[in-house]
C-alpha cells in the first residue's frame, strides 16, 4: 500500500528577508497575523496524509523549535504521527557529503525506518492551503519517479520571476528553466519514490554534489521519469522582502483570506491564549486584521497587527505590518512599514516607506 512521509527542506533556502531573519530562519518568520511561514507547508503535508514529517534545518532554529514544540498543534504528537527537527551532524570526520546532501546522508535513518513508499518534499516559501492527495494518486497511477507540483498562473507577478518554469511534452517534464514568459510554474514541492530518493542521494554524494534537487534531479531530468500535477489554488511565494510585504497585505482581500484560511483543511499553528483586543475611546480600524491581545486607541488602516500590539491615542498606522508585542506611542505615524516583534516607536516619530520598498525595523529595536 502506498503512503507518504513529508520533508520540509529549509537547509539551503536563500535568505531574502533581511532584518526579519537577523534572529531566526526564514521558515519561522511570522505571517498573516498569527502564523509562521512553515505552518503552510506543514499543514498541507498533514492534510495530505503524511503522518511523519522531518524538517532539515541549518542555523537560527531556536525560534522554529519554540513554535513547533512537539508537533501537537499540527496533529503530529501521537504514536503513529511524529515531527522531527533534524540538523546535520557537523562533527562526523568520515562524512564527505556537502550542502543539503549532508542532511540527507546524516538523517538517512528517518527514511529507512519509515514504511512509507514515497516522500513529499517542500520548502517553506510556498504559501497555499491545499492537500496533495490527488497529486499523490496521480503520481502512483503514472508510476513516475518524481511528480512536480505545478500551477498555470493567469497573470505573472513579481513573486513568480525567480521561480522555475515547467517545460513538458505531454505528461512528461522535459526540463525546467527560468523562462520568465512561461506561466507554468514549479511550486518547489514534489513527490518522489523513496527508492529513487536513495538512488539520487547516493549518486550525489559519490559525485561530490551539494544540492539534492538541482544536482540530483534538475541536471538529470533526461535520466528520470518526471511528470507534473497542476494545482488550482490561491498561491503565494515569499522570495523577497517586497513579496513578503505585498502577500501579507493581500490577505486583507476577503476572498483571498477565505481561500487560504477558511477551507475545510485549516492552516494549523501554535495556539496562544490571549484576551480579546480592546478598542479604546474614538479609535478607528479600517480594512485591517487585528489579532488577540491588542490595545487600539489610534487609527489603523489597511494593516496587519499581530498579538499584543499597543497603539496609543493619536497614532496613525497605514499599509503596515506590526508584529507581536510592539508598542506605538502617541502621535507616531507608521506608513508602509514592517515592524518586527517587540519594537517600541516613541512619541511623534514618523516612519514612512513605500509600497515597493517598505521600511523595516528589526526585532527589539527602539525608534
Amino acid at each position: 500500500m502506498h503512503s507518504l512521509i513529508g520533508l520540509i527542506n529549509i537547509s539551503n533556502e536563500q535568505d531574502f528577508l533581511e532584518e526579519l531573519t537577523y534572529f531566526r530562519n526564514g521558515a519561522s518568520v511570522p505571517f498573516a497575523g498569527r502564523y509562521r511561514l512553515i505552518d503552510f507547508s506543514l499543514s498541507n503535508m498533514v492534510s495530505s496524509g503524511a503522518d511523519e514529517v522531518a524538517i532539515f534545518v541549518n542555523q537560527k532554529y531556536r525560534s522554529l523549535m519554540d513554535h513547533l514544540e512537539n508537533g501537537d498543534n499540527f496533529g503530529l504528537d501521537d504514536r503513529k504521527s511524529r515531527l522531527f527537527v533534524l540538523p546535520p551532524d557537523w562533527h562526523d570526520p568520515s562524512d564527505i557529503s556537502r550542502g543539503d546532501l549532508r542532511h540527507f546522508h546524516n538523517n538517512r535513518d528517518f527514511f529507512i525506518r519509515s514504511n512509507a513508499t514515497d516522500v513529499i518534499i517542500s520548502g517553506s516559501q510556498f504559501i497555499a492551503n491545499t492537500d496533495f492527495k490527488d497529486a499523490f494518486k496521480y503520481h502512483i497511477e503514472s508510476d513516475a519517479d518524481i511528480t512536480l507540483i505545478a500551477e498555470n498562473v493567469s497573470q505573472l507577478e513579481d513573486m513568480h520571476q525567480p521561480l522555475l518554469r515547467v517545460n513538458n511534452e505531454g505528461s512528461k517534464v522535459t526540463y525546467l528553466n527560468h523562462d520568465t514568459g512561461n506561466s507554468h510554474i514549479f511550486t518547489g514541492t514534489y513527490i518522489i519514490k523513496k527508492d529513487k530518493l536513495f538512488e539520487i542521494m547516493d549518486y550525489c554524494i559519490q559525485n561530490y554534489k551539494d544540492n539534492f534537487f538541482f544536482h540530483g534531479i534538475f541536471e538529470r531530468m533526461h535520466e528520470l521519469e518526471v511528470t507534473y500535477y497542476d494545482i488550482q489554488e490561491v498561491t503565494m511565494y515569499i522570495n523577497s522582502l517586497k513579496t513578503f510585504y505585498k502577500n501579507n497585505l493581500s490577505i486583507l482581500d476577503p476572498e483571498r483570506y477565505k481561500a487560504i484560511f477558511m477551507k475545510e483543511n485549516r492552516i494549523k499553528t501554535k495556539i496562544s491564549n490571549q484576551p480579546p483586543t480592546k478598542y479604546i475611546g474614538d479609535c478607528t480600524v479600517h480594512n485591517s486584521t487585528v489579532a488577540n491581545g491588542c490595545e487600539i486607541a489610534g487609527h489603523v488602516e489597511n494593516s496587519i497587527l499581530y498579538r499584543g500590539v499597543c497603539v496609543e491615542p493619536g497614532v496613525t498606522i497605514k499599509n503596515s505590518i506590526v508584529m507581536s508585542n510592539c508598542h506605538i506611542k502617541s502621535g507616531a505615524l507608521i506608513e508602509n512599514v514592517i515592524l518586527d516583534k517587540d519594537v517600541i516607536v516613541n512619541e511623534h516619530q514618523k516612519l514612512i516607506g513605500s509600497q515597493d520598498k517598505p521600511f523595516v525595523v528589526a526585532k527589539r529595536q527602539t525608534i
